[in-house]
């Protein structure tokens, strides 16, 4: 092998890097402990305040606040008047890190860096042992999903995603029957139940404790038309009830599953002929070297490792990942017996791909 010149400058370049990305790892932990603990909401509607006011305002700890303050101010998030000793948040700033900024809260998403790395010991084991981590292990998974799921999906749900499908708003006006795979805490669904009284709306997923969240969900609602059940979809394709629903859903969901052609080959079995997939799912490539300008490449690629693939392979899965792509999506939806694939990207939300999905 030929010689290789050391760069000097590169080198130090790259150490500069690496250190701008330790502050900005650092940032994401107290960004979400800012989202949780409404810091960033309490400071916007307050406006100039000390540590101590906004410790009151806050109900939370001064001591805490002000080191929390510090992390913010030498990140340039809050900026410090010295003299006066008080802190704000920009309008600017704001509108990208407070609840009332939602669909485009940013400290939501900034939560996956400190909820996923719970279980980096359990990672770092399966990297020397093979093996997965089970979703039991996530404690904070559902909640983080929820909100992220509130922004990305929730927020435009009846704006942009339906009309993706021509046809679905007026079948579920008139009275459709719609499968959720996947289905989390089941928000989505109770939205559609509650907006369309005349069809019928059913859930699927492994968490069990998802799944009696949805379902208390639905009854608090007095939602006739919604159930939910607990259920390993990993022999779907074999088990799916035949010509069962007029409209099939999944939200963030098929890379997780165990098996995730039998899931798809499940959906083609249980669509009503005529019927539609809608598939949400990660956007990029299936090649690593064509994400290097993914805006989130880095942050998907994390997450899959620590949570979508992991969970899989815990379950004897396939573990395909977040970042299974698009070519890999089509490939799988060919082999599961889907032949009109079209993908439509939402300007709020560069992470995700929607598929329209018919046999």
């Amino acid at each position: 092998m030929a010689a290789t010149t050391y760069d000097s400058e590169r080198a130090e370049a790259f150490a500069g890097r690496m250190l701008d990305m330790l502050n900005g790892g650092a940032l994401m932990v107290m960004t979400s402990v800012g989202h949780r603990t409404g810091l960033f909401d309490v400071l916007a509607e307050h406006g100039r305040s000390t540590s101590h006011e906004l410790a009151a305002a806050a109900g939370l700890d001064e001591r805490y606040v002000r080191e929390w303050l510090g992390a913010m101010t030498a990140g340039r998030i809050v900026e410090l008047e010295p003299e006066s000793g008080r802190y704000t948040l920009p309008a600017e700033h704001a509108a990208w890190l407070t609840r009332a900024a939602s669909p485009d809260n940013l400290a939501v998403t900034a939560q996956w860096i400190p909820t996923l790395s719970t279980v980096e010991d359990d990672i770092v084991a399966c990297f020397r042992e093979g093996g997965g981590v089970p979703y039991e292990r996530f404690q904070r998974f559902h909640d983080v999903m929820a909100e992220e799921s509130a922004q990305t999906v929730l927020s435009v749900l009846f704006t942009h995603i339906l009309p993706l499908v021509p046809e679905m708003t007026e079948s579920l006006e008139a009275g459709a029957s719609v499968l959720d795979l996947g289905c989390g805490r089941g928000r989505a669904l109770v939205m559609l139940a509650d907006r369309f009284p005349a069809s019928s709306f059913v859930g699927y997923d492994l968490s069990e404790d998802a799944i009696a969240f949805a379902g208390a969900q639905a009854s608090e609602r007095g939602l006739g038309n919604l159930s939910f059940t607990q259920r390993d979809l990993s022999t779907f394709d074999v088990d799916a009830e035949p010509e069962a629903f007029d409209f099939v859903a999944t939200f963030d969901a098929v890379h997780d599953q165990a098996k995730p052609l039998a899931l798809l080959k499940g959906i083609r079995r249980t669509l009503k002929p005529g019927g539609t997939y809608l598939m949400q799912d990660i956007q990029g490539s299936s090649h690593h070297h064509e994400n290097l300008d993914h805006p989130g490449g880095p942050l998907m690629y994390m997450i899959s490792t620590m949570h979508c693939m992991t969970v899989s392979l815990a379950q004897g899965g396939d573990g395909l990942g977040a970042m299974w792509g698009e070519q890999k999506a089509r490939e799988l939806l060919a082999e599961a017996g889907f032949s009109s694939v079209a993908v439509h990207l939402l300007d709020h939300d560069p992470f995700n791909a929607y598929f329209v999905v018919r046999p």
